[in-house]
């Protein structure tokens, strides 16, 4: 913590934090901000990095999804409950079939920012801003949409802020109660294999109940059967936003960033005297690192130093994104040197950036078979190098949406325009998810999780 303060990122080399023209309206709004009370809070963030701990040790598994980019117009409770709904139907699978408790952690109530590979974007010979996100500025290709507005942060605020509070009641209110656990199935999804396959493990996990009532224990008193632990994430890539919502916690004096339980810093702001690191230098959340093919994995020993001198469990978690054709080359040299030099940490595969493609009618699109491919190849990888996949990180949505192809039902390229509705990248569908998650969970199985 020497020499760090909240806003210690400032003397540090800033990337993908677009410039704002009225910088007097962006310092009023982040005051503001600063005046705003807390997302999260501090105990919450603890009680994560205690289970994302346990996940190291084998004795739990991570499953964090959600929208690649959230935006204000899709904001409803459908598509909130939707996504958690699919969370927790995948948790169900991977549960019944690696027989350990799964973390929830969804990419949500924050990840409205997103790095660009390029500050413009040209159509028909007009150049304007990229796209950052909602936060930042509007999807629309005009001049005006495309500026980034302060304001826009006050909105994120409070989408964040209700987000929050629908998933803290749909977690604790009952709605995540497993006897109701087939209500989970929706309706698209409950008519095919997949949803025929949950549905097998809805009514096991239903008779057990039934058994345990049977015995004489009360499955409505047991707390952990009728409420869960759900988690919010995003890129800590905003760093003005994120240093507004950074606290000083009353009960242990530490340091925590308040926009969610987990931050992590993207492929693309990973390096040495980057503001991204400094600023998570000081905060006690548990901090993702994004691993890409660019990554030096001598650099990143440094990082994980920076970020976690101490070396806690729970701490670190490396969030490797190869691609199907990359990760024979990069993730072997990654493991074994993070082996060698001891380091505690938890290796989540994210397969969904590394296998994106542009489909014949020129949408970004990813092939499911590339995705199952990675995560398959990084379960053999981690345990030939005596180390193990702790969790998946996808971009997903509860909606029924023809953004990635292939899977069981086999979309085409043909099939995107059908329903093709993210603002950013292509996410799987709520069947496909649950398709990733059922071979996930029987690989690692197979190979003695």
């Amino acid at each position: 913590m020497k020499n760090w303060k909240k806003d210690s990122w400032k003397d540090c080399t800033i990337k993908h934090i677009p410039p704002y023209k009225d910088q007097n309206k962006l310092d009023k709004i982040i005051a503001r901000l600063n005046t705003f009370p807390p997302l999260v809070f501090a105990g919450e963030c603890n009680n994560l990095k205690a289970e994302l701990a346990k996940a190291t040790e084998r004795k739990a598994f991570l499953v964090q999804g959600g929208d690649c980019a959230e935006s204000f117009k899709e904001f409803s409770a459908n598509n909130i409950r939707d996504t958690f709904r699919v969370i927790l139907q995948m948790s169900a699978v991977i549960t019944s079939e690696m027989k350990v408790p799964v973390i929830k952690l969804g990419r949500i109530a924050g990840q409205f920012t997103k790095p660009r590979s390029s500050d413009t974007e040209t159509v028909n010979g007009t150049t304007l801003n990229s796209y950052y996100g909602d936060s930042v500025n509007g999807i629309e290709f005009t001049k005006e949409a495309r500026e980034p507005d302060p304001e826009r942060l006050l909105r994120a605020y409070s989408q964040s802020a209700s987000t929050l509070n629908l998933l803290r009641s749909f977690a604790q209110g009952g709605f995540a109660n497993l006897r109701k656990v087939n209500s989970w199935n929706m309706g698209f999804v409950k008519s095919s294999k997949e949803g025929k396959k949950y549905e097998k493990i809805a009514n096991q996990i239903t008779e057990y109940l039934d058994f345990m009532d049977a015995v004489g224990i009360n499955t409505e008193q047991v707390i952990d059967l009728n409420t869960v632990d759900f988690y919010t994430s995003h890129e800590g890539l905003h760093l003005p936003y994120e240093e507004a919502l950074t606290r000083v916690d009353s009960l242990s004096n530490k340091v925590y960033c308040t926009s969610a339980h987990f931050i992590w810093i993207g492929d693309r702001t990973r390096f040495i005297d980057s503001a991204h690191v400094e600023f998570c230098r000081g905060i006690n959340n548990p901090i993702g690192i994004k691993c890409g093919p660019s990554l030096d994995p001598d650099e990143l020993l440094k990082i994980i130093d920076i970020l976690n001198p101490e070396n806690e469990a729970g701490k670190i978690s490396l969030i490797f994104r190869y691609g199907e054709e990359n990760i024979d080359q990069h993730l072997p040299v990654l493991v074994d040197t993070i082996n060698k030099h001891n380091k505690t940490v938890l290796w989540i595969s994210d397969p969904m950036h590394g296998n994106t493609v542009k489909s014949s009618e020129g949408l970004k699109t990813r092939d499911f078979s590339s995705l199952l491919n990675e995560t398959t190849k990084a379960i053999h990888i981690l345990k030939s190098k005596g180390s193990h996949l702790g969790g998946i990180h996808l971009e997903m949505t509860g909606q029924n949406v023809t953004e990635c192809t292939g899977g069981l039902y086999k979309l085409s390229d043909k099939d995107l325009h059908s329903r093709y509705h993210t603002h950013c990248d292509p996410r799987l569908n709520a069947n496909q998810a649950l398709e990733l998650s059922f071979n996930i969970a029987e690989e690692m199985e197979k190979n003695g999780h």
